[in-house]
């Protein structure tokens, strides 16, 4: 007899809420209902009252959102008979793509820049058994061969162009609302493609604006449990997007043509979502930045260091543009912020690994040397 209250992925979970026929065959791993962390220790460090959340998506099975946009995306290219994938990619959505093509049994084709991707997440597309493709050009060169091809090719493009990768991820902002049992006053997130922050607004704005009546006690979606997730109540979150400043088209208001940062999952010069991105921006009264490599590698060592959590390079991008504008007052004291961590550390150990040597201390197989290394730290 099965568990009734198995976790089985967010399409089973939010299908009232998805655009999949009733008897789509459901492509999952388990994908979704990622942890919201509130952050104890950098707030007090901030010397700021603000109530400050992490939504980790770097525990999603391939380790980082893309699957929540793929399960959905891969789960309606099955429907429609598609027999293969493609995608261009910075690294994350060629291991999720592969991977959920590996659980549908069909085939993927991934496009990478030429040494231009975090080898953790290279090894992740091969072992899925993707055919990958090294271009040499950078991202922006891939995704314009994708599109080309997709009128050329029997396949079934997965990036965030396709519509179905934003109804995925827009469950992410579904999750938020539940745990908070409110909508949060700002929400941040690393921005290169511009899907991620265009699908967060959409799950937003279908929460407070929702079709239901007031007089409803309960509705498929939310079972009475939370009056935000019935459109209710109007309240959407300020959405703030943060770039590396050498892949910061939003804020030159064009297209970076050599785009360059260590954030590797946001090198990204021409956003596809670009529109919807500044859409999502004007509507909520948010707003775009930019960080330099070294504000945003320190705050990645930072939330490792301080709380335990440890995100790969673009994700703290998030949380370091959170922090600067908490510090300087543009987000006022009191608020409650939700910062997107993208992907896994584990993602882009090479960046990590540039610091062991200064981490790592060698000592005699001895006690009495150890105990004098472990005295000399606690002094």
């Amino acid at each position: 007899m099965p568990f009734r209250n198995r976790y089985t992925g967010l399409i089973n979970k939010y299908h009232d809420r998805l655009p999949l026929a009733d008897d789509a065959r459901v492509i999952s791993l388990g994908e979704g209902g990622t942890p919201l962390i509130r952050l104890n220790n950098i707030p007090r460090a901030l010397g700021r009252d603000v109530d400050l959340y992490v939504k980790f998506e770097g525990l999603n099975p391939t380790g980082s959102f893309k699957d929540r946009g793929m399960t959905v995306a891969v789960s309606q290219a099955v429907s429609e008979g598609s027999k293969a994938l493609i995608c261009a990619s910075t690294g994350n959505t060629s291991a999720s793509a592969a991977a959920y093509a590996a659980r549908a049994g069909i085939t993927a084709f991934v496009l990478i820049p030429d040494g231009k991707i975090a080898m953790g997440k290279l090894a992740q597309a091969i072992m899925h058994g993707a055919t990958v493709l090294q271009i040499r050009g950078n991202f922006d060169d891939g995704m314009r061969i994708v599109k080309e091809l997709a009128d050329e090719a029997p396949v079934s493009i997965v990036n965030s162009v396709n519509p179905y990768r934003l109804q995925g991820q827009k469950t992410a902002a579904f999750e938020i609302v539940e745990e908070l049992e409110r909508v949060p006053d700002y929400h941040c997130l690393p921005v290169g493609n511009a899907g991620n922050i265009t699908a967060h607004w959409i799950g937003y704005s279908e929460l407070a604006l929702g079709p239901h009546d007031e007089a409803t006690a309960a509705c498929a979606f939310c079972a009475g449990h939370c009056r935000y997730q019935c459109g209710l109540v109007r309240e959407r979150p300020r959405m703030v997007g943060f770039q590396s400043r050498g892949a910061a088209p939003f804020l030159r208001g064009e297209p970076v043509a050599e785009p360059e940062t260590v954030a590797t999952a946001i090198r990204i010069g021409n956003p596809q979502s670009w529109e919807y991105a500044w859409a999502a921006s004007r509507e909520s009264g948010g707003w775009f930045d930019e960080l330099g490599d070294d504000e945003i590698l320190d705050a990645q060592r930072m939330l490792a260091g301080h709380e335990g959590v440890f995100c790969e390079p673009a994700s703290a991008a998030s949380l370091a543009g959170a922090m600067r504008d908490i510090r300087s007052g543009r987000i006022e004291q009191g608020s409650t912020v939700v910062c997107t961590l993208t992907g896994h550390g584990l993602k882009d150990p090479d960046v990590a690994q540039r610091y062991s040597a200064e981490a790592v201390s060698t000592v005699d197989a001895d006690t009495a040397a150890v105990k004098k290394a472990i005295l000399g730290r606690l002094d």
